[in-house]
């Protein structure tokens, strides 16, 4: 049986309530976890107001820990995506390698909860990352193996989830008042119930004919055949470069309410959780709703170069108008342009994907450029920030580089326009 053959044969599955549920729940808390330590948690371990070099300091910190834990994550992931098409057993191929994600996330979270300095920081914050790259991976398989028609809807709750989880932890965190170590073992327990729950939920029958097409010995230029495929390789720098703009406009927005718009620092984090909540209602709507289109019309392309400037426009926007209230407009202009790049594009990557039976290593980079942009981000910001001593320049960064992220995409568009 050759790999297009096993692509043709795979039978098409309409996925139900259950799937949807325990598929959307898998991805609330691996976001929860990857993102509520981004955006409140490490910069609340590592800021220094009170340090002789100021709080540029803290931010730079914050910016080393969070790339270290995003260049680990762009290693595991396809590595683990790789063996799990190589997996072969009665519990199936993705379900084992999307518990040991878990576990291992949750058992990170607990290391950093009680690490202190920027150095055991990091290395708890490595640990964190690689698991949450070998659940995404498991899990993202997941839309390629068992749906056909419906991979719109599926990447829309993985967009959704993204920003419903940065609602759930931050919220949870600032309302409940919970400290930083009481922070992290809530969020240890809960991608440990939701990663397991999961895996164990959604279906995961075993793939013989895919996983032994998967071992069969390849070259290394046929083992790295995603790497030559002209339109999952625009895909891939597309998506890595929307998702460092969309980093610069949202990851160091606590650090930019204390420092840039000079709220206090009880205030700052009430204002940091209504941004979110602005953002996330209109992820959420944007998300589903492009998600949707796309499966029904088919033109994914232009749904992900639109998307991408809308997301642009509302960085420049805060460039140009930094105040709180201007922010809380671009939140909701940040939010419509990224769900709906997030959910369009990754459908957009299960129908590139070069070979079927690679289909979680792919995915896995497909993840990888999204979580890496997101960790590479604040690393950049915190350079912008500290070269011009302010924030506009970090706004009008994230801004540019997210219409050049998507007019990216273009370049898939002049080869199959026709066909998205």
């Amino acid at each position: 049986m050759t790999a297009s053959s096993f692509s043709r044969a795979r039978p098409p599955r309409r996925a139900g309530a259950r799937w949807f549920t325990f598929f959307t729940l898998a991805w609330l808390g691996i976001w929860t976890v990857q993102l509520t330590p981004l955006q409140l948690l490490i910069p609340l371990q590592l800021d220094t107001p009170d340090d002789a070099s100021g709080w540029v300091t803290g931010i730079v910190s914050s910016g080393l820990v969070l790339a270290a834990g995003g260049l680990a994550g762009v290693i595991a992931g396809p590595l683990a995506g790789g063996f799990s098409d190589r997996t072969r057993g009665s519990t199936g191929r993705r379900r084992p390698w999307a518990i040991a994600g878990s576990v291992l996330a949750a058992l990170s979270l607990v290391a950093i909860a009680f690490a202190t300095g920027p150095w055991s920081v990091g290395a708890a914050w490595v640990g964190v990352s690689v698991g949450v790259a070998v659940a995404s991976a498991a899990f993202t398989a997941l839309i390629a193996d068992q749906l056909a028609d419906q991979r719109g809807a599926a990447s829309a709750a993985v967009a959704s989830a993204q920003a419903v989880g940065i609602v759930v932890g931050v919220g949870v965190i600032v309302l409940l008042g919970l400290g930083v170590v009481t922070g992290y073992l809530a969020l240890a327990g809960f991608v440990l119930a939701t990663g397991v729950a999961a895996a164990l939920a959604l279906p995961d029958p075993p793939a013989p004919a895919a996983s032994a097409l998967a071992r069969e010995p390849r070259t290394l230029a046929e083992r790295l055949s995603a790497f030559h495929d002209r339109d999952f390789g625009w895909l891939l720098w597309g998506r890595l470069t929307v998702n460092v703009g969309n980093a610069l406009g949202t990851g160091l927005l606590l650090f930019f309410l204390l420092y840039g718009l000079r709220r206090d620092p009880g205030g700052a984090e009430d204002d940091l959780l209504l941004l979110i909540v602005v953002y996330t209602v209109f992820v959420v709507i944007a998300s589903i709703g492009a998600g949707r289109l796309s499966d029904r019309s088919g033109h994914r392309i232009r749904l992900t170069v639109g998307s991408a400037l809308v997301q642009g426009a509302a960085s420049l926007l805060i460039a140009a108008l930094p105040s709180f209230e201007t922010t809380l407009v671009a939140a909701a202009l940040l939010g419509v342009g990224y769900g709906a790049y997030m959910s369009v594009g990754l459908a957009l990557a299960t129908d590139l994907l070069p070979s079927a039976e690679d289909s979680a290593r792919d995915l896995g980079l497909v993840n990888v450029s999204a979580a890496l942009g997101q960790l590479i981000g604040p690393l950049l910001g915190a350079g912008l920030v500290a070269l011009v001593g302010g924030f506009w320049l970090l706004f009008v960064a994230g801004g540019m580089l997210s219409i050049v992220g998507g007019l990216m995409t273009l370049a898939i568009g002049a080869r199959r326009a026709s066909a998205r």
